[in-house]
């Protein structure tokens, strides 16, 4: 696709070669140079993601990198402005009755013409699969990247959600997309003691409902398959969740490859009944955004280093709380103290001052309320956008 622009064109290609796809890669560099509140992705991962034999999404899933370049203008050779990916997960669209192409990795210069070009390739990609409905930012699974960021710029994100220019939205709408959701993320300072509600409620379950909090070992993890049951778990208490499409067995496995393995097992406190039945789970881990913008998207030669670092021994001052997931049968009882209980004094041990979550949908009204007790503060305002395929 190519569009005129003048003395300057714009053109959109499929990535289909090795110098594209490190266009592709290297791109935010350049849109993100003097930005302090950018945390950059790991080009490993990036490059996995289109890698069949590294992605099990791709059992499900159809994915397809654009990049788009200014020729002309007196430039001695293109160069790139803009990229996008174009994902079918057809898993989803079974699940939620829908035809829909979702969109991911967006970035462009503030420039209509290219961000106009780069949704225009994949909502036209999807249409030659069928597809009706484009929308986005999402990733392949509710645990990637979603959400554009629509307000609090001035915040540094984090290496588990989007942050993008304030112009970004702007474009958005100027291009007739609608919202679909907004997500927010909840931030607190963390308290000296348990707040004496949690601390009730968490005692209640314990000695009345004969649930536990236990801390999971690498034996545990992987020998007596409680890493299975948790991702089982997340699969269940999620299924409800817009957008949600359960995770694969090997997608399972390689989500516990790549994470568990690192992640200080005492931020990951799990709820077990009398039975030893897994029916909580909350996936914490101490803040890594100073140390990946260290690495500035590179494991090598030292980056390897800043995030162990942060990690193992200088942890930075802040916890991400990842996700937190409940049993459908045990929702509302309580179970969610029980993490607060435990997890707060571990914070306050590690030096963590104050706690960011992650993108939580605004109507979920359950889960936004059980943060009261905590005088959250709501922050990040994140959205979904959606838009008709022209036929």
């Amino acid at each position: 696709m190519i569009l005129d622009m003048g003395m300057a064109k714009i053109d959109i290609v499929k990535v289909d070669s090795k110098e594209k796809m490190n266009d592709f890669v290297h791109l935010p560099y350049s849109i993100y140079k003097d930005c302090a509140q950018y945390v950059p992705d790991l080009e490993s991962d990036i490059r996995n993601l289109f890698n069949p034999r590294k992605n099990p999404a791709f059992e499900f899933s159809d994915l397809q990198p654009f990049v788009a370049y200014r020729v002309g203008d007196g430039a001695s050779s293109s160069v790139p402005v803009g990229r996008v990916v174009g994902i079918i997960n057809r898993k989803a669209n079974d699940r939620w009755k829908t035809r829909n192409v979702r969109f991911s990795l967006l970035e462009f210069i503030d420039d209509a013409e290219v961000s106009s070009a780069l949704l225009d390739a994949v909502a036209e990609w999807g249409k030659s699969f069928g597809m009706d409905t484009i929308e986005g930012p999402l990733g392949i699974t509710d645990f990637d990247k979603e959400g554009m960021l629509v307000e609090d710029f001035h915040l540094t994100g984090t290496m588990n959600t989007i942050y993008n220019p304030e112009y970004y939205p702007r474009h958005m709408e100027a291009l007739g997309f609608k919202k679909e959701v907004d997500w927010l993320q909840i931030r607190i300072e963390i308290p000296q003691e348990v707040p004496a509600r949690y601390a009730r409620t968490a005692q209640y379950v314990r000695e009345q409902m004969g649930l536990k909090v236990i801390k999971l070992t690498n034996e545990d993890i992987w020998q007596r398959g409680y890493g299975k049951k948790a991702f089982n778990l997340l699969n269940e208490a999620y299924k409800p969740i817009f957008g949600f499409s359960s995770l694969s067995e090997k997608q399972v496995d390689n989500f516990m490859e790549r994470y568990l393995r690192l992640i200080d097992k005492q931020l990951i406190p799990v709820v077990v009944n009398d039975k030893e039945e897994v029916v909580g789970v909350a996936i914490t881990m101490g803040c890594l955004s100073r140390a990946m913008q260290k690495a500035n998207g590179r494991l090598w030669p030292t980056g390897w280093w800043h995030l162990l670092r942060a990690l193992r021994w200088k942890r930075e001052d802040s916890a991400e709380m990842l996700l937190i997931a409940v049993h459908p049968d045990y929702q509302g009882m309580g179970v969610n103290a029980l993490f607060f209980d435990d997890l707060i004094p571990i914070y306050n041990k590690y030096g963590f001052r104050w706690a960011e979550t992650g993108p939580q949908l605004e109507d979920n009204v359950r889960e936004l309320s059980q943060w009261k007790p905590l005088k959250p503060e709501y922050v990040k305002r994140r959205r979904c956008y959606k838009k008709e395929v022209e036929s």
